[in-house]
């Protein structure tokens, strides 16, 4: 039986951790891979406080180092389940169940698919949602980023140093994207911008050997459909969150809703991090939610003690 134990071992659940462990909590953080977080996958990280340019797998790299050395116990294993039975909570994983009072969902998110035909059929084929995953395989190739915020635009500029050409394509009149990210793409000369346009299919060769080839495009203020011959193509239009796992109130994209405690509607459940209906996901809203989660789990536990 643990006091706490944290399901993601990302930013928001290392950082829960560390604070989880300075409190004296007997903790144990549950987490699917040696190295975790959608951060991992990040060439270039210029945004967290104190690193003025790190890569995202060497700043998950030191987070991991430092829970290490707090002393936060963690195990690599897929957690199926989490419910509550009363005031005990039930971990239920791949490789057994585990019991503790309290626990903190960390879980994050991934992509969202286009869900446009092609897509399936082509992933790993030229279709991808990791640049810094699969750019290279792209080198001095023609290739679409689909989508105006920051992992887009970001991921634009570290694919115009591999590729030939880089089409941005994204259904908006303008970038949602930070302005120094969005000069920084306006002044790369191999970065071309396509607004008010949607992907309707991606086209490719049907052999032994499929490769993407094309991208089915629709003018948002036309109405017209015209094609944009490609090599590849990295989609980045929203996350969707890994909240399968456990019974509590969601909003209707399925993010954890939470109090300003990060509570759950199930008591001695909290949520942090990208996993939460939340109105910004980086890493310092991540950190955040971690030590507050870990905080309220803490202060919850302490009043059992009184009941």
């Amino acid at each position: 039986m643990y006091d706490l134990i944290i399901v993601g071992g990302g930013p928001a659940g290392l950082t829960a951790g560390i604070y989880a462990v300075r409190s004296g909590l007997d903790t144990l953080v549950l987490e699917r891979s040696e190295i975790s977080g959608q951060i991992a996958l990040a060439d270039i990280v210029e945004n967290f406080p104190g690193f003025p340019s790190i890569s995202g797998r060497e700043l998950m790299e030191k987070y991991k180092g430092h829970a290490q050395e707090a002393g936060v116990a963690t195990k690599i294993t897929d957690v199926l389940s989490v419910r509550s039975e009363g005031a005990k909570k039930m971990v239920f994983t791949d490789s057994g169940d585990f019991e503790s009072k309290a626990v903190i969902i960390a879980t994050g998110a991934n992509p969202k698919k286009l869900n446009v035909p092609g897509e399936k059929e082509f992933v790993s084929k030229g279709v991808s949602y990791c640049a810094i995953c699969d750019g290279p395989f792209f080198r001095n190739k023609t290739v679409a980023v689909l989508g105006g915020g920051n992992s887009a635009i970001t991921d634009a500029l570290f694919l115009s140093k591999i590729a030939l050409k880089v089409y941005v394509v994204f259904r908006k009149d303008r970038l949602r994207a930070t302005k120094v990210l969005q000069d920084r793409a306006h002044e790369t000369s191999n970065i071309e911008f396509i607004p008010n346009t949607i992907v309707m299919e991606i086209l490719g060769s049907k052999g032994e050997i499929r490769r993407v080839e094309k991208l089915v495009l629709k003018d948002l203020k036309t109405d017209k459909i015209h094609e944009l011959s490609i090599n590849g193509v990295f989609v980045y239009v929203g996350i969707h969150p890994n909240t399968e796992i456990v019974d509590v109130e969601k909003d209707a994209e399925g993010f954890i809703k939470t109090d300003r405690s990060l509570e759950t509607s199930e008591k001695g459940i909290f949520a942090a991090g990208d996993c939460r209906d939340t109105n910004i996901w980086q890493i310092v809203s991540a950190v955040r939610d971690g030590a507050l989660a870990a905080t309220a789990a803490n202060e919850y536990l302490e009043s059992l003690k009184s009941t």
